[in-house]
């Protein structure tokens, strides 16, 4: 999709996370001119240079048939920021840039603001992300200041994907070991995605073994083991409901520990975990409900949520919030995320 019969300002927004990134082009009258998806771009997950070469990728894509240099703002929303502190990472995304050949700089923020762009036009609020990792982060006039979480799939990230997954695979070891379990849906998926084209008659010890394997193989890995466990508990599984039950109440109580019970400010809830059909997003919106006044919203796109965050350098607060309730409508918890 692209428009190139005027010379209209344009805003790139981005999105990237561990497992994609999202790139796209619109102009300040809210016109969606060019999309753009590759692979995951969160330099904690990936190398580097793949990390670069993906978030690159999705961005070329979304420009590809427009003026590059009518692009006036640019905003990265970027999961595992951190690593930019590093003068060598940080030189390769200023590279990339420079490659793209825009009229503008390209602003990195976390991806928690952008997030939180993308469920509300509100300066400030709660946002909570969990997608291949898990964040809170508190949103202070539209900038990020103060997080809870965020520290990692070794340090932490409880609820992400990397921790249901890392969850699935320890209810499995332990059914292994202790015989006793190993009935369980959970447990029968685990064996059968790990060892799918391995043989079954080992002996327990064995199979402990391929999974520790599987896991030190590459540990990302384990985000891939994530749908196991939500299909599980959707199904009444045992010990998946137990593990969606303790993800829910960490992160509720991260939610709560920045955000007061009483505080009636916004709570978006961004990435794939969180859906509002998933069950993890119920039990997460449960517990909200529970033990304070927040009335949590889906996030739509982030990539858009970027394209917004790139527009209100550009415009007026009253254009910015036109463009919002253009590109998002009312949100609502019964809001479905966006594709873009």
């Amino acid at each position: 999709m692209t428009d190139t019969t005027d010379d209209k300002t344009l805003v790139l927004g981005l999105d990237v996370g561990g497992t994609s990134s999202r790139a796209v082009v619109a102009d300040l009258d809210s016109r969606v001119l060019g999309v753009g998806h590759a692979g995951g771009g969160n330099p904690n997950s990936h190398p580097p240079e793949y990390a670069v070469e993906q978030t690159t990728r999705a961005a070329r894509s979304a420009l590809s048939g427009v003026d590059r240099g009518r692009v006036g703002a640019a905003v990265l929303g970027m999961a595992g920021i951190s690593k930019l502190s590093d003068p060598g990472i940080a030189g390769r995304y200023e590279q990339a840039w420079r490659s793209l050949g825009l009229g503008c700089e390209v602003r990195t923020v976390s991806d928690s603001e952008v997030a939180f762009a993308a469920g509300t036009p509100e300066p400030s609020g709660t946002a909570l992300i969990a997608g291949t990792g898990s964040i809170v982060a508190r949103i202070e006039n539209h900038v990020l200041s103060r997080t809870v979480g965020g520290h990692g799939w070794l340090l932490g990230d409880e609820g992400s994907a990397f921790w249901l997954g890392r969850e699935a695979v320890r209810v499995t070891l332990r059914a292994l070991e202790r015989g006793t379990g190993k009935n369980d849906p959970l447990v029968a998926s685990v064996l059968n995605e790990v060892l799918a084209d391995q043989p079954r008659n080992e002996s327990d010890t064995l199979l402990c073994r391929r999974l520790i394997s599987f896991v030190g193989d590459r540990p990302v890995k384990l985000a891939e083991l994530a749908p196991l466990v939500t299909a599980s508990a959707s199904e009444g599984g045992g010990k998946a409901r137990g593990i969606v039950s303790r993800a829910a109440h960490m992160l509720a109580t991260d939610v709560l520990s920045v955000h007061a019970e009483e505080d009636e400010r916004p709570v978006v809830l961004a990435g794939g975990l969180l859906c509002a059909e998933g069950p993890l997003g119920q039990a997460v919106r449960g517990e909200l409900a529970e033990r304070s006044r927040a009335q949590p919203i889906t996030a739509g796109s982030g990539a858009i949520g970027a394209a917004w965050l790139a527009a209100r350098q550009l415009v007026d607060e009253g254009e910015a919030l036109r463009l919002h309730e253009r590109w998002f409508g009312e949100r609502t918890d019964s809001v479905l995320h966006r594709q873009v």
